[in-house]
């Protein structure tokens, strides 16, 4: 099983990427512990005691280290991952793994001479349960031909908890970028589709004039040869919401429907991985909460095989050009 050690710990997925390899057999050996968010670096070493802090140079040079988890200042992931990759490790990274079609072709070079994995957790699939779930559902043809999603990426803006760099669209790469490459994701996913244009997209600052250059909104329409798809990221999770954010998917089918319900139900239903399943059939509530996350076990099992049974490469790389497109050619809606 890999040897795997986090550099950048500056966002909270890194727990993901490290929870999740843990649990798939990965060994933790240690993390730099270079911050922007030193509480979030204190809430680490609380969960990871006994993990040692090393300096990131010494990280990159060990080659008893297989692979490296990336949870950076997004503008930061691109440079880091093809330092690893160049050091001959496989790469972990949060979304976005990249914030600009230079880095995109950088990262996409990096791969290609070193013969490295290059894969972002996107945690709102490979981390959620009922998206799991909902992947098998469709595949065993519950719902027929899958026509167009529809994913929804509500957030909590949680302002005291943010660095500076939360602010600035050079460092995290705009709104659709940073939150829609999760929905743009689960459409080519669910979709089973290996390319998409962007048909439309718009980003806007409704509620924080102070921070012109801030996006609290976003949206994206999606097509393919198979399929189309929309999508609403936005920072408005009113503070009576006893979660971060509503997120929601609904996957159009021939004969029916899958709706997820990912972190809460606020019909009244405790916990959250709801799944809702409608079709010729059946009217059913399907609890996700035991479902198997598959994705760190594949990933693991890609790092040993040299194979790409979590993700192919592709997939990742036209997330990527969607996500930046949608983003380079997105009208301004609301304030500046």
């Amino acid at each position: 099983m890999p040897r795997f050690a986090v550099v950048g710990i500056d966002h909270p997925h890194t727990f993901d990427h490290v929870k999740g390899l843990q649990a798939a057999g990965g060994e933790f050996v240690g993390y730099c512990p270079k911050t922007s968010v030193p509480a979030l670096l204190e809430n680490f070493k609380k969960t990871y005691p006994d993990a040692p802090q090393i300096d990131r140079e010494t990280i990159f040079a060990d080659p008893s280290i297989d692979v490296i988890c990336i949870s950076a200042i997004p503008r930061d992931r691109a440079g880091l991952a093809i330092r690893a990759m160049r050091a001959g490790k496989d790469v972990m990274t949060d979304k976005p793994g990249v914030t600009t079609f230079a880095q995109l072709e950088e990262v996409k070079k990096a791969v290609a001479e070193t013969g490295r994995i290059f894969s972002i957790c996107f945690s709102e699939r490979h981390c959620v349960r009922s998206a799991v779930k909902a992947a098998k559902l469709v595949k065993e043809g519950a719902i027929g031909k899958v026509i167009q999603t529809l994913g929804m990426g509500p957030h909590r803006l949680q302002l005291p908890t943010r660095p500076d760099w939360f602010f600035d669209p050079e460092a995290f790469g705009g709104i659709i970028v940073d939150i829609a490459s999760h929905q743009i994701d689960q459409f080519l996913f669910y979709t089973g589709s290996t390319r998409g244009d962007v048909v439309a997209s718009a980003i806007g600052n409704f509620g924080m004039p102070e921070k012109p250059a801030f996006q609290d909104f976003g949206e994206v329409l999606l097509r393919s040869d198979k399929a189309s798809g929309y999508v609403r990221v936005d920072w408005f999770t009113p503070e009576a919401l006893p979660t971060w954010g509503d997120g929601r998917l609904t996957i159009l089918g021939t004969k029916g429907y899958i709706e997820l319900r990912k972190y809460i139900d606020i019909s009244g239903r405790p916990g959250k991985d709801h799944l809702f399943l409608v079709n010729g059939e059946e009217n059913t509530y399907i609890d996700c909460s035991s479902e198997k996350l598959d994705y760190f076990e594949a990933f693991t099992a890609d790092v040993r095989d040299r194979t790409e049974t979590a993700m192919t490469q592709a997939h990742v790389y036209e997330v990527c050009r969607l996500s930046l497109e949608a983003q380079a050619k997105a009208s301004r809606l609301g304030g500046r």
